[in-house]
């Protein structure tokens, strides 16, 4: 699995990538900052009516949840590496 954090001022907090089983590779999952807590968003793709469809999804709500949690937790422990915006940002020390 693979974690690259984006804009700490975003919603979407991060983009994962995942290779399941050595065999397939999924990129684009979305881990978003929700108002209930963070969630993942499948990779989608936008169809010719305007609406977005999932291009990847699980078929069963418990791989869902498992896959949920196994991401976040590796967001969780994957170090910041996008630096934040700050009052003192350009100055020296």
């Amino acid at each position: 699995m693979r974690i690259k954090k984006v804009s700490a001022l975003s919603k979407i907090k991060a983009f994962a990538s995942i290779t399941l089983d050595g065999q397939l590779v999924i990129h684009n999952i979305r881990i978003i900052e929700g108002k209930d807590g963070m969630f993942i968003a499948m990779p989608c793709r936008k169809i010719s009516n305007g609406e977005y469809k999932d291009v990847v999804h699980p078929i069963d709500t418990a791989f869902r949840e498992y896959l949920q949690k196994e991401i976040i937790t590796a967001y969780e422990n994957t170090p910041d590496t996008v630096p934040e915006k700050s009052q003192d940002a350009g100055q020296t020390s």
